[in-house]
């Protein structure tokens, strides 16, 4: 499957009082870094959502390895694993400046029917693109 690099830099409000960057933080990074490797793909959210179509977290299990902290330039790693009828399951990492490996996340997105709340097939644009 494709591999993904993305960068982001840790600002102060990443932090808590004593620089670290604050647990939930990496929730933005890894959601962000997905979000830019459908874009190099070509494949627009907004123009999916305009359909009835979105991507939701179902499962995200997530190891905290070590900590990043303020002005840490982070690479954000992005790899799909499988892609099923309704979903993709991505595994991310996210690494420091020098290649030390910060955190690893385990995350199934499924997509669905934005009306219903209830899981469609995946468009096959996207199944196209990572098959």
């Amino acid at each position: 499957m494709k591999d993904f690099k993305w960068q982001a830099r840790v600002y102060y409000e990443d932090t808590d009082a004593g620089g670290v960057v604050y647990h939930a933080r990496y929730l933005a990074f890894y959601e962000r870094a997905r979000t830019e490797m459908l874009r190099q793909y070509n494949i627009q959210q907004e123009s999916l959502l305009s359909q009835n179509i979105a991507f939701v977290v179902k499962s995200m299990t997530i190891d905290y390895v070590s900590a990043a902290r303020l002005d840490d330039l982070l690479t954000i790693e992005c790899k799909i694993e499988s892609v099923r009828r309704a979903s993709l399951q991505f595994k991310q990492q996210i690494l420091d400046q020098n290649g030390k490996l910060i955190s690893q996340a385990d995350v199934l997105i499924a997509c669905v029917d934005i009306s219903k709340m209830k899981p469609i097939a995946l468009p096959q644009i996207i199944v196209a693109e990572f098959m």
